[in-house]
């Protein structure tokens, strides 16, 4: 008993906030930077995170503090990307915490002995779970701070929210909260995409942007242990018209060489003319884990030898960061 009740005050619950209208890739690749800290990680699209830390916490030796800003560094050195990271003993505090740090990002770690008189004081709506219209009613009846909604009697916040919104609202202004961190499954699909920042009809640069987008998504399907069983290419013009055509993979694969070849051929069956395109979106299709994929043998030495070089490259961008290697003719693109 004094375990479990040991281990349930350890503040472990991490909420992460990254900028609003992040791109889904970068989102993405956030996520990736969770999963290396923890392996219970749960999105919450589009832009925040919960990962749970009691794990981690024993295995690196640190405080969920220390674990925060490491997330931190990794983002923005790697990513380019600032977040707010909440921590505390239970969902609503840590996102709680989050919500309090003003951007670009921060830490803010609530420790259990501190989380009661660390809320009080907050404005009812800061409490997380509380919405503008379940504030302004709770207002209306002079409870402006999370510390006067923990004193109200539970019946009388279930009369003023409702049954269930009005016992969550009163536990969670008390610290109760049990629910715990779930991890979510990764989606079925992933994307990149690439916006021209001036129509563009070259289509050297078009197969150059294309080529920039495989090695991408190949890199974050190979990072997050997955294979791709199709493509869809996505391409939009000026005007606001969109072509866009799916086609299998012969066999599920992550690797650079499997995914360019299906490429080229989607952007040569849109037997691109005069179109001034605006975007081009590619986006891996009907994901497997990597494991599930057969090892095929081959006799192509110069296929192994590229897959060679593609792990040595995974080594190099995990340690620098995504853009520390690009395709050799994303460096020839036309102006």
């Amino acid at each position: 008993m004094e375990a479990a009740t040991e281990a349930r005050q350890v503040a472990s619950v991490m909420h992460v906030r990254c900028p609003d209208r992040l791109p889904e890739d970068v989102y993405r690749q956030v996520l990736e930077q969770l999963a290396e800290l923890s392996p219970v990680v749960q999105a919450l699209p589009p832009s925040a995170a919960l990962v749970e830390l009691k794990g981690a916490l024993r295995y690196h030796g640190v405080d969920g503090r220390r674990l925060g800003e490491v997330l931190r560094v990794r983002t923005i050195s790697r990513l380019g990307v600032d977040v707010r990271v909440g921590i505390g003993p239970s969902i609503t505090v840590a996102a709680t915490a989050s919500g309090q740090i003003t951007e670009p990002g921060g830490v803010l770690a609530i420790d259990p002995g501190q989380a009661a008189d660390w809320l009080g004081p907050l404005p009812v709506e800061a409490l997380h779970g509380i919405g503008p219209r379940q504030a302004q009613v709770l207002r209306d009846y002079g409870v402006h701070c999370v510390g006067l909604l923990a004193a109200v009697p539970p019946a009388t916040v279930q009369r003023l929210l409702g049954g269930r919104a009005g016992r969550q609202a009163a536990d969670r202004a008390r610290g109760i909260d049990p629910r715990p961190v779930a991890p979510r499954a990764l989606p079925a699909s992933a994307s990149v995409s690439r916006t021209f920042p001036r129509h563009t009809l070259d289509g050297a640069a078009v197969r150059a942007a294309l080529l920039d987008l495989v090695v991408t998504l190949a890199h974050q399907l190979r990072g997050r242990g997955q294979a791709a069983r199709g493509l869809t290419l996505t391409l939009r013009f000026a005007g606001g018209t969109t072509w866009e055509k799916t086609r299998r993979l012969p066999e599920a694969s992550a690797h650079d060489d499997d995914l360019r070849t299906l490429a080229y051929r989607l952007i040569d069956a849109a037997g691109l003319q005069r179109g001034s395109l605006t975007g081009i979106t590619l986006k891996g299709e009907d994901l497997i884990a990597a494991g599930q994929v057969a090892e095929q043998i081959s006799f192509d030495g110069a296929r192994e030898a590229r897959l060679v070089a593609e792990e040595v490259s995974d080594r190099i961008r995990a340690k620098f960061g995504p853009g520390a290697i690009r395709p050799a003719t994303t460096l020839l693109r036309v102006s």
